[in-house]
This record gives C-alpha cells, structure tokens and sequence, in this order.
C-alpha cells in the first residue's frame, strides 16, 4: 500500500480551515482516481496533554491518500490534476497562500489488540510522527525501529492503528514542495482525550528507552495530534 502524505503550513501560525473548505476538499479527493481512502487532519479544537506539546500546533491541513500501487499514486499526481489545485489552494481561502509539501511512502500497518472505534466515535485523533532524518545507516536505522517499536506502540492503551511509513522513489509533476523525510509513523486514538490518556501511561516509558536505543541518526522528530476525518472514493 502506497500512502501520499500532503502538508499545508501557515508561516503566520494563526490560519485555520473553514468548515466550509474542508468540505469543498473533501468531495475532491473524494473524486481523486485510484484513490482507496482519504485521511483528511486538522488541528485539535483545544489543546491536550501530550508528552510532545514542545513541538507545536503542527499544520494547518494535512492530507494522506492511499493507493494500491506507486503506478496509480504517479498518475493522480500530474500537471492538472486534482492534486494540483490542493497544492495551490485554487479556490480555498483557506489553503491558499500555504506552504505545502508532499512525499510518496510505503505504508507498513501493524496489528492491534482492537482496530475497530466504538460506536458513536465521532472524531478520530492521529498522532502524526515524522523523522526529517537523514540516520547514518538507514538500514540499520530501519532494522531497529520497526522490529521494536511497533511492539511497543500496541501496548498503548485503546491504540486503533499503527503504521509506519518508509521512503520510495517516485515521480510526480505537482507544484508543491518535495520533502524526503526518513520515516513517519501515525497513531490512531477514538479522540483527542483518548490520545492523551494513552501518551500519559506508562507505555510512553518503554517508547523512550527504545528510543535511546535507536541507531544514530540526526534531524530530531515531531509529533503532532490531529482530528481526522475519512473520505471514501466518490463519497465525502
């Protein structure tokens, strides 16, 4: 499974997305061909604890769109495709004018004790974790973290998705910015409170002393939780 992750920054800090807008993005990648689901992420309406909250408010929008295959990620991505006019905001008032930067990656999804949200969960929260990098051995780097860590991020408590994405090459043709970071990961909570009872329990210990364990590599990382909403192809 291939994932593009597309983020959109405010240099100001204090833009936000209308409602009106995230809709309007929606019904697009909704439309988007060879798209097998959406993740559209805002920032959280309030602000909860979270060992990471150093790292800031994180983007104003953030999308991951997966696909089956690298071939029908390219082809979503030419010149005057949907994903062009994301990327310049036409038509968005509230994406216009941001920095935005994209990156292609395979997706590695890992289980859980229970995947499913109870019913009547009606704002999902993602952890959205990314390591600019570079590591001086990226195997190794690879090796170590996705043999440990995921087995430690399962134990969170009520953890309903774990995923890590590694780098590919790909070819692309939209206007936005590239990025190559080494790795990202996301976790998935039932909400932002669940989220954070979940980063305040003892699992975040075990996380850190792996982390102390981690081949050398530089660039630090961020982690940013985000509301998430889950557009399904044709549907918004």
């Amino acid at each position: 499974m291939i994932s593009l992750f597309m983020t959109f920054s405010d240099p100001t800090g204090v833009r936000r997305v209308r409602s009106d807008d995230l809709d309007a993005v929606a019904v697009l990648v909704g439309s988007i061909p060879g798209m097998t689901e959406g993740l559209l992420f805002t920032p959280l309406e309030r602000s909860v604890d979270h060992p990471y909250k150093a790292d800031g408010s994180g983007p104003v929008f953030a999308l991951q769109l997966r696909f089956p295959r690298l071939l029908a990620c390219e082809a979503a991505m030419d010149r005057d495709s949907i994903l062009a006019g994301l990327a310049t905001g036409v038509g968005l008032s509230g994406l216009s004018g941001s920095d935005v930067t994209h990156q292609v990656m395979l997706t590695r999804a890992f289980p859980v004790d229970v995947a499913a949200h109870p019913a009547g969960t009606e704002t999902p929260c993602s952890y959205l974790v990314h390591y600019p990098g570079p590591a001086e051995d990226m195997n190794a780097w690879n090796l170590h973290y996705l043999e440990h860590h995921p087995a430690i991020m399962r134990t969170f408590p009520n953890v309903r998705q774990v995923e890590i994405y590694t780098r590919i090459d790909w070819v692309d043709r939209l206007p936005s910015q590239r990025v190559e970071h080494m790795q990202r990961n996301k976790l998935v909570f039932d909400s932002p409170e669940a989220l954070s009872h979940a980063l305040s329990s003892d699992v975040i210990a075990r996380m850190r002393a792996d982390f102390v364990q981690f081949p050398p590599f530089s660039g630090g990382n961020k982690h940013f939780p985000m509301l998430t909403r889950t557009v399904r192809p044709g549907k918004s």
